[in-house]
């Protein structure tokens, strides 16, 4: 027992036998390369259908670093000064258009329907619009009748024309309560015609109320906005507009607002379209 005791263990080692060398991991950087650069082909291929010749000049000019501004820019923000292929929200600084329904003064866009994308020049038909326009708030008569147009009335370009919004402020209404229109609007009216004379295109007009409290819903928004646009539209017949310019009549309540408080007296208001020679 004691000489088993004192005997030496046995150490079995065991064989590793290796097939081949160590390879690395080259080939996983080769395989990112690869992968990354079909990313980029596919992006390349993408961009180059998706996007107009402008706007690529506009990529080009971006990575280009020895052109400090964008050749093409419109003081807009962006790799694309301005434009976007996603999105028209930050085109209204090239004068491409504008994907909100009511941009702002300071960057209210013009619509490119009717214009020529190849020389840019305008069409006839936005000619005459910007005529009547600037006519309009160019007028030459009373002083206090180009206040009232300052105070009253906005224009904005659209798919279908040229939009001439008048509106309420507080303390000056268009309409009395009774629904007849009142003396400021009366003497906006014959300016309005005046500028309209200067073109032959076809007129919509459409009315637009604030929404009311609960405790007055008994009044009808839509039978409102209706009456309010077929008393414009009388007023400028009486006033000398040709009849059959009337196009349509359009209501449309309170479901459109201007304001973000339904219930402003600004959503009171009246929008005269003049229809583009195509509508």
């Amino acid at each position: 027992m004691a000489a088993q005791g004192n005997a030496r263990p046995i150490i079995k080692r065991k064989k590793v036998v290796k097939s081949g060398g160590h390879h690395g991991g080259a080939w996983k950087v080769a395989y990112a390369d690869f992968v990354t650069a079909m990313m980029a082909f596919f992006m390349l291929m993408w961009l180059l259908g998706a996007t107009t010749e402008k706007q690529r000049k506009g990529i080009a000019d971006y990575f280009n670093p020895t052109i400090p501004i964008n050749r093409i820019s419109g003081g807009g923000e962006g790799a694309f000064g301005g434009d976007s292929v996603f999105s028209e929200e930050t085109m209204a600084q090239v004068g491409t258009g504008a994907g909100q329904v009511r941009p702002t003064a300071e960057r209210q866009a013009r619509g490119t329907a009717g214009t020529d994308p190849d020389d840019g020049e305008p069409s006839p038909t936005d000619a005459g619009l910007a005529e009547v326009e600037e006519a309009l708030f160019a007028f030459s008569g009373e002083s206090t009748v180009r206040d009232l147009i300052r105070q009253h009335v906005v224009t904005r370009l659209s798919d279908e024309g040229l939009v001439i919004e008048i509106y309420d402020r507080e303390g000056a209404t268009l309409f009395a309560a009774d629904g007849t229109p009142g003396e400021e609007l009366r003497m906006l009216v014959p300016a309005i015609v005046e500028a309209l004379t200067l073109v032959s295109n076809g007129l919509a007009f459409e009315g637009h109320v604030a929404a009311a409290p609960v405790v007055l819903k008994a009044r009808d928004p839509w039978t409102d906005a209706v009456a309010r646009a077929d008393r414009i539209r009388g007023l400028f017949e009486a006033g000398g507009l040709d009849a059959p310019r009337s196009r349509r009549i359009v209501g449309f309540g309170d479901r459109i607002p201007v304001t973000s408080d339904p219930m402003a007296i600004r959503n009171n208001r009246i929008e005269i379209v003049v229809l583009r020679d195509n509508v």
